[in-house]
Parts: C-alpha cells; sequence; structure tokens
C-alpha cells in the first residue's frame, strides 16, 4: 500500500505536558480523512508535526514518502496546508495575494480560482487586513486548493465560515477528493460535515489515535451515528 502520511510512535512533549502520546497512522494515497478528537486532544500538534512545521520529541513522520523535518521543494509543491488561525499579509489586496500565490505553482487553476472567488464573494479590491474571519478562511482555502495539491491538509477549514460557504466548502472537498491520487487530511468537530466527504475517520483522545479506519467499518461496530460512535470512543465505550 502507497501511503500518502506515515506517522510512527510519535510524541510531543511541551514542558511537562505531553500533547502526544505514542501516535501511529498510516493514510493511503487517495483517502480522504477525518480527525476527529475533543478540544486539547492533539488534533492542530499532530497537523503540525505532520507538516514539519513541529519538531516531534520522539518518532517520525513522513509526507509522500520523505521525512516531514526535510521535505524537498518538490514535495512542497504538492501540498496544500490550511492553518486552524488564518495569517495572510495583511497589506495585500485580495487579487495581489491571489496572483502572488499563484506565481509560485505552475499546476494554478485560473478557472477554479475564478469560481471560488465569484462564489465566495471575494472582495478582490479590498485588503485582507480588512477581511471578516470568514472571509480570511475562504481566501486561505482558495490559495491552498487552487493549484491543486496532491495531498491537502487542512484544520478546522468551516470553523468560521457560515453555513451557505459551508456547503460549498464541502461540495469542493468532495470534487476535491474524486481524484484517485489526491488525498485529504482536515481536522474538524462537526460530525455531520466528516460523514458528508470523507471515507475514513481518525479519532484522537488524549493524545493518541482511538480509532482509524472506515467510516462504514466505525458505524458497524457501534451501530450508531458518528455522533454518538465518537462520544462512545470518548468514554471508553467497549464494542463486541
Amino acid at each position: 500500500m502507497t501511503l500518502a502520511i506515515s506517522i510512527k510512535n510519535l510524541t510531543k512533549d511541551f514542558g511537562s505536558k505531553q500533547a502526544l502520546r505514542g501516535v501511529d497512522l498510516e493514510i493511503p494515497i487517495g483517502a480522504t480523512v477525518g480527525l476527529l478528537g475533543a478540544n486539547g486532544s492533539g488534533k492542530t500538534t499532530l497537523i503540525k508535526c505532520s507538516l514539519g512545521l513541529l519538531r516531534p520529541t520522539t518518532g517520525e513522520c513522513q509526507l509522500l514518502g520523505e521525512s516531514a523535518w526535510s521535505l524537498s521543494a518538490s514535495a512542497k509543491a504538492r501540498l496544500g496546508y490550511v492553518p486552524q488561525v488564518i495569517n495572510l499579509y495583511p497589506w495585500m489586496r485580495v487579487a495581489e495575494l491571489i496572483q502572488y500565490t499563484a506565481s509560485f505553482y505552475a499546476t494554478w487553476n485560473p478557472e477554479l480560482t475564478d469560481r471560488l472567488i465569484k462564489e465566495w464573494e471575494l472582495p478582490l479590491n479590498d485588503r485582507v487586513r480588512t477581511l471578516s474571519v470568514g472571509q480570511k478562511q475562504r481566501l486561505a482555502i482558495l490559495t491552498a486548493v487552487a493549484y491543486q495539491p496532491d495531498l491537502l491538509i487542512l484544520d478546522e477549514p468551516a470553523a468560521s465560515l457560515d453555513p451557505q460557504a459551508r456547503r460549498q466548502f464541502l461540495q469542493l472537498l468532495v470534487e476535491l477528493s474524486e481524484p484517485e491520487q489526491r488525498t485529504v487530511l482536515f481536522s474538524t468537530h462537526i460530525t455531520s460535515d466528516l460523514e458528508r466527504v470523507a471515507d475514513y475517520v481518525a479519532i484522537m483522545k488524549e493524545g493518541k489515535i482511538a480509532w482509524f479506519g472506515s467510516l462504514e467499518a466505525l458505524k458497524e461496530r457501534t451501530h450508531t451515528s458518528l455522533e454518538d460512535a465518537f462520544l462512545e470512543i470518548q468514554q471508553g465505550v467497549q464494542h463486541g
């Protein structure tokens, strides 16, 4: 099995606090994985370590067959990322930021860009610093997906979107995941969003992966809805 993400015995300490406690996770190429977990379970820390943005205390992580801590330029060009906290160039106008980002990628899709600008009503002449939180999140998603990365990692990407924008975003995720070689990992606390787009689910609990498998397998295991299954795993309910 060819893997997009391979994480082995990953730990991360912040002083005396252990945020990750031996995470093992293998995500095959072409999978769309939803990452669920209560606040403080380690989702964002796991994502940052997997991207090479934080150095693990122990363990290893590989993205697209390379060490996450020393990704080549070609691997980085195949990777898209939307962080939980959006940091864009505040002095740029929206159109300038899009053009600037597009200049780095030969695979940039202008048709997709124009479509998202229109659907998400992004004000091209406004400066980034004047945008609402939801507008900044839409802009960050656009600049992460428009070059059609092979691996797309998103940390709570719909958290600040209104209901209409969230529906549009989920439709976009379904489109993006259609090519067999494209892999998507996104964290969320909205189980209904995950059910609409994910084929795999990873559930974090206290810094470890408490469950990883197909969405259907989880439902069959617990005989409940995804939300109830998530709560049962958090509470340690056992099923035969």
